[in-house]
């Protein structure tokens, strides 16, 4: 028997996976909260889903609080999608870069965890986006491979920690995302975002797995 995703909550939801798997997820007949720091992107596709809007800033520990506060309790599924690459060579690391990158891709999952674990319901899962370290083991990607580094291993620990949760790292190849943007195009052979939600969704429906790769 499959379990539906029920009451999910999607961080990082207009980003091309967020938005990709706050689609997918809806088609399979969760109901969505949908969170992200561009209240117009947001809204338009909270109306075009049917789902709850709530605006936050996952860098702040009080806005992440505040919205898991705010979000009907328990869930039954939390996707993390938030992320930022911003790269540049470590000699030109730009401190305003390196926070923005951490905020999104670690304290925000950090923070999330914190708050959230204890608002998921028995046999709930939390999805959180990780990187491949083959992949970005890179010139320039010193903060984003670090920043998902340390997600991992925090990831690892939430599952020693956490009763009746599963915690998924989600590590697909490349994904044709506008975060390629920050250094041109997508890498050939990148898959689409669609292709992730998807793994997602099927995963959700099974007994689940530590690691998804795609």
């Amino acid at each position: 028997m499959t379990t539906p995703p029920l009451n999910t909550l999607i961080l990082g939801a207009t980003g091309g996976i967020g938005a990709a798997t706050a689609r997918a997820l809806a088609g399979s007949g969760a109901t969505l909260t949908l969170s992200g720091r561009d209240g117009t992107k947001l809204q338009a596709l909270a109306d075009e889903l049917g789902a709850a809007a709530k605006v936050a800033d996952l860098g702040y520990e009080s806005h992440v609080k505040a919205l898991l506060d705010s979000v009907q309790a328990p869930l039954d599924t939390l996707v993390y999608a938030a992320g930022v690459a911003l790269p540049e060579p470590l000699k030109d690391a730009d401190p305003g870069h390196v926070r923005a990158v951490w905020n999104a891709n670690y304290f925000g999952a950090l923070w999330v965890l914190k708050h959230g674990l204890g608002r998921m319901n028995a046999g709930g899962r939390i999805y959180l986006l990780g990187a491949r370290p083959e992949l970005v083991t890179a010139r320039g990607f010193s903060q984003y491979a670090a920043s998902k580094a340390a997600l991992a291993r925090a990831a690892e620990v939430a599952r020693l920690e956490a009763r009746g949760v599963g915690i998924v790292l989600v590590l697909p190849p490349a994904v044709d995302t506008g975060l390629w943007t920050q250094v041109g195009k997508a890498p050939k052979g990148a898959i689409a975002p669609e292709r992730v939600a998807q793994a997602i969704v099927q995963d959700r429906a099974g007994p689940g797995e530590s690691e998804l790769r795609m």
